[in-house]
């Protein structure tokens, strides 16, 4: 009984510890706390289900923040009242990884959980079409090629196109799933014109506004950190266009589905193997100083590793495995939990 005592001490003055490098207090917590992602919340959500029918640790503690609003919340600090673990549907920037050492959270684990696919997808209803990056560079930025949109209709960009409004309901700016689209979709799109594409040379900032930035005249619509929300208003709106996660396309396949991009289906096979143009892998970021302090977050994180193979309940989920070689490694890291480093990144 003493050394129970005596160990839940330890972990008490340990968390404290915690609280004073993150300048904040906060009290003890006793549940694993993880911010971000849209996409992979109901990854997170999955295994979080698991992880609490297979142990004696409470539920872990859910927010679907995105992954631009998570990683401001995980960089805040160290301590009790910060979150645990980031889910991202993009890897971490450098900007991001140098808020959290300013912060004081110096120890950051990066595991790649899976791959997802950007999908682009409209209702059974509506009228069938296939599209290109550039062609949907030219629906959705503010100034394609640096030229105000003036586009309304499918046909204005391409006669072969539907005459119908572009109507596009996609992720806000806090989004993993915003980030990639534009580096994705739309900057392959923007790069079809030679003269844009020279910008990235010499002016950078100019390139990427006009790559990058989405119109907000009406045709791109934020329906904000809710995908399923994209899906429902697909099926009440067939004429429209979703941009949002494959695993709620893999969900809902009954009522919507996937636009071909370049000729590719958002499909299992053509994601997994990069043939898509929209596939991306998946993150999670561990605060390693947290760990041994909030119970559970080294278990947590196993169980979200094995969860993942090809034959786990998360691919059934709609998650798509990462490559052997990737998967081995991550095994590997979810056990040695090595600390990122920021050369890494972008």
């Amino acid at each position: 009984m003493k050394t129970k005592v005596a160990i839940i001490a330890l972990a008490t003055l340990a968390l404290a510890g915690c609280e004073n490098q993150a300048g904040g207090g906060g009290g003890s917590r006793d549940q694993i706390r993880i911010v971000g992602s849209s996409t992979v919340f109901p990854f997170a959500k999955a295994v979080s289900e698991n992880f609490v029918s297979t142990s004696s640790y409470k539920a872990p503690v859910l927010e679907s923040t995105g992954t631009g609003a998570g990683m401001s919340l995980f960089c805040a600090g160290v301590g009790a009242d910060t979150p645990d673990i980031e889910n991202a549907s993009r890897r971490m920037k450098a900007s991001e990884f140098e808020l959290c050492q300013t912060n004081g959270v110096t120890d950051i684990v990066e595991l790649n959980i899976g791959i997802d696919g950007i999908a682009v997808a409209q209702s059974k209803e509506g009228p069938s079409f296939a599209l290109t990056p550039e062609q949907v560079y030219k629906a959705i930025a503010a100034k394609p090629f640096g030229k105000e949109n003036t586009t309304k209709k499918w046909s204005d960009i391409d006669p072969s196109l539907p005459s119908i409004a572009i109507s596009v309901y996609g992720p806000p700016s806090t989004s993993g799933t915003r980030d990639a689209l534009t580096e994705l979709i739309m900057e392959v799109g923007c790069k079809t014109d030679a003269a844009t594409k020279a910008l990235k040379e010499s002016n950078k900032d100019e390139y990427e506004s006009i790559c990058h930035d989405i119109r907000i005249d009406g045709p791109y619509l934020d329906t904000g950190e809710n995908d399923n929300l994209i899906v429902q208003k697909l099926k009440s709106n067939p004429n429209a266009v979703g941009i949002f996660g494959y695993s709620f396309l893999e969900e809902n396949q009954d009522t919507v589905r996937g636009i071909a991009i370049s000729g590719v289906q958002p499909a299992y096979d053509a994601i997994a193997s990069g043939e898509y143009p929209g596939a991306r892998p998946l993150y999670i970021y561990v605060k390693k100083q947290h760990i041994g302090v909030i119970p559970g977050i080294e278990e947590y994180v196993t169980e979200f590793i094995k969860a993942g193979t090809r034959d786990g309940y998360l691919v059934k989920a709609g998650l798509i495995a990462s490559p052997d070689e990737t998967r081995a490694a991550m095994v590997e890291a979810a056990k040695n939990l090595p600390l990122l480093k920021k050369e890494v990144l972008k």
